[in-house]
Formats: C-alpha cells, sequence, structure tokens
C-alpha cells in the first residue's frame, strides 16, 4: 500500500487485515465486528481487465464496500463530493473501506490483478447513481 495508510475519513478508509502464515502459507479472514464495518451479503471479484479500461464510475446509495487487491495492483479514485483521493490497492492485507455515496472509479490495473470487492448489500440496480452530476446533486441535499 502506498503512504495513504493514514487516512481516515467517515466515508472511506483503509483497513489493516491481520494475516496468518507460515511457510505452507498465508491466510487472511473478513469477519463482522472484528474486521469488517458491516455485514457481509455479498461478494464478487474482476480479473482480466486490461490496464486502460475503467470500471466503477458510480456511487451507490445504501451499498457500502470493501475493496480489495488479492492480487496485482490497482487504482481507485474516491470522491466524497469534497475531496477525491487515489489510493494504490496493492496488498491482499489492506482493504479500502466505502461507506454509501462515495462516487468511485477502478483503473490502472495489473495484468494479474484480482479485485476483490465485498458489499453490505445484495445487488439493487436502482440504488446506483451512475451520473456524476446526479450523484453532486444528491450528496448536496
Amino acid at each position: 500500500m502506498s503512504e495513504i495508510s493514514n487516512v481516515d475519513n467517515s466515508k472511506y478508509k483503509i483497513i489493516d487485515f491481520i494475516s496468518y502464515g507460515d511457510e505452507r502459507g498465508f491466510l487472511t479472514v473478513f469477519q463482522k465486528d472484528c474486521n469488517l464495518p458491516f455485514t457481509l451479503k455479498r461478494a464478487f471479484y474482476s480479473y482480466q481487465i486490461p490496464f486502460d479500461a475503467r470500471r466503477g464510475g458510480h456511487a451507490n446509495r445504501i451499498s457500502e464496500f470493501v475493496l480489495i487487491s488479492v492480487a496485482g495492483s490497482c487504482t481507485i479514485l474516491v470522491d466524497d463530493g469534497v475531496t477525491q483521493k487515489e489510493f494504490i490497492l496493492d496488498s491482499p492485507t489492506k482493504g479500502l473501506y466505502l461507506n454509501k455515496m462515495v462516487w468511485k472509479e477502478m483503473y490502472n490495473f495489473s495484468k494479474d490483478n484480482v479485485l476483490l470487492v465485498l458489499s453490505s448489500c445484495e445487488y439493487v440496480p436502482d440504488e446506483y447513481v451512475k451520473d456524476y452530476e446526479q450523484f453532486k446533486k444528491e450528496i448536496t441535499r
């Protein structure tokens, strides 16, 4: 992870996950009330994303997320309506927590990147805000 590991914001923050391991390999656990700020309802991952592709480009009205680059690296741009910040995820022991109504874009995917996303909600299409101007309107209400 880059120098941003000290970032702590109510809308986004880095979470350090404890890994257990020895010469046989490593194990990292995600668990509510231990290292996840919500009850896990959905998990998905992306992979084989071209370096020049951009993913995300939306905010979510009801979902919270933790993004973890379990292999390789990628860049995440977060925008809380006041501040934009880039995070480089490059460790399976670091997660980026995103609260509700945070605009997110993912890019600069390494060839071997696998981005795991843990979500507080099941998939609900209507909770996605895919237009940036609409996002700005909704967060200023």
